[in-house]
């Protein structure tokens, strides 16, 4: 592991604010990401403060990270609050929740990705502080996957979803607490927010330069490498493909029973040099996934190998995925079309792009390269946006 290089909004918690809070009556969203630079949890160094914390709030995965996606959250704990139920209602948090708390600190590890759902939670959060007039608190991570590439476009009306609550690229590029600070200045949600930013993190750096232990945010985000890839391999969440839940290669491993993973392998190294896809590879592969799409039957697929984390074009990477697939799949491919994040309609891919020109275009014949440079108007918006916001 590198030499620690960057002190995380927790770190300055700590040390300069925390004793600030006692007797107040505080929230906690959070989950096991929350930790200060010796690993110590959140919660922990809050009771060594003697601050009460009166209320938990569970974002998707539990407050434990344990839970898989789309399960519900549950709890017999009365002081654990759980905004990951079993419909769309139940990711906001009541009213009542939360009026009767002075603060609310909100501390989880984002990975720079639109449909990684936390800073969706975050948003709902926001909101619904802002009728109650509670103070939010963002102890502020760096971004794992760096803040200087942005991809994709934003969200075009009708496909706002728990994967899409926020106006940003796929991949945004931003900590949690610059979106708190977008939502502020850009949505316009009217708070009163407190973000402790983190200290010596530069845009450029990518996890494995900031000397920070990984901590699994979620149960198929199992190190950082995962999170740089997963802004263009989620994509395959909404096919019919396992994306390598169920192995312990999720998101870099790909494939179904009657996929031929050598004939995949070859089409895509061949297309990386096609379409300008820089520092990735891939090799054939087979795996039993032990639960989810394809529980206990072996799949043909191909894992996908980083070569230069710096230049992965990560959206890229998924879409010309995509591309390949719809050739070598033939008949057997697919579009997801059971129920996504409490969502029928639209469907799966649709609600992840944010719009249905993904799979329209490459219904069309359309390159992976053009799909995407279509939505660069949106992608150019948002930066101009965002630049006023970002905080390093």
């Amino acid at each position: 592991m590198a030499e620690r290089k960057v002190s995380c909004g927790i770190d300055r918690f700590r040390d300069d604010r925390i004793a600030t809070l006692r007797g107040c009556r505080v929230g906690l969203c959070c989950n096991p990401t929350a930790v200060d630079d010796r690993l110590r949890h959140l919660s922990c160094l809050l009771a060594d403060a003697s601050i009460e914390v009166v209320r938990l709030f569970a974002p998707e995965h539990g407050i434990d990270a344990s839970v898989q996606d789309m399960e519900a959250v549950v709890s017999c704990r009365s002081e654990v609050v759980s905004l990951y139920g079993s419909d769309e209602t139940s990711v906001r948090p009541d009213r009542s929740q939360l009026e009767d708390l002075d603060v609310l600190i909100f501390d989880i590890q984002d990975i720079g990705t639109r449909y990684y759902t936390y800073a969706a939670t975050l948003r709902y959060i926001l909101e619904v502080a802002a009728v109650t007039g509670t103070r939010v608190m963002v102890l502020d991570r760096p971004c794992p996957i760096g803040g200087v590439a942005v991809e994709g476009g934003t969200v075009q009306p009708g496909f706002e979803s728990f994967v899409g609550a926020l106006p940003v690229s796929i991949r945004h590029g931003m900590t949690m607490g610059e979106i708190a600070r977008f939502l502020l200045e850009v949505v316009g949600i009217d708070v009163d927010l407190e973000v402790i930013g983190c200290r010596g993190w530069q845009r450029q750096m990518l996890h494995a330069e900031t000397g920070i232990p990984w901590v699994a945010p979620s149960p198929n985000m199992p190190t950082a490498e995962t999170a740089l890839i997963y802004p263009g391999m989620c994509l395959l969440e909404g096919t019919n493909l396992s994306e390598g839940r169920g192995t312990t290669r999720p998101f870099h491993q790909i494939g179904a029973p009657w996929l031929d993973g050598n004939t995949l392998a070859i089409a895509a190294n061949r297309a990386t040099s096609e379409v300008g896809l820089d520092g990735v590879l891939f090799r054939p592969v087979h795996f039993t996934p032990t639960f989810h799409k394809f529980e206990g039957q072996l799949c043909g697929g191909i894992e996908v190998h980083i070569t230069q984390p710096h230049h992965l074009d990560a959206l890229l990477l998924g879409v010309m995925l995509l591309q390949q697939l719809q050739v070598i799949g033939g008949e057997h491919f697919d579009w997801r079309t059971e129920p996504y994040e409490f969502v029928r309609e639209p469907i799966a891919i649709d609600l992840l792009w944010g719009g249905s020109d993904l799979r329209e275009g490459l219904a069309a014949g359309a390159t992976a390269r053009d799909i995407i440079e279509a939505r660069n108007p949106e992608r150019d918006h948002f930066l101009a946006l965002r630049s006023d916001i970002l905080l390093y």
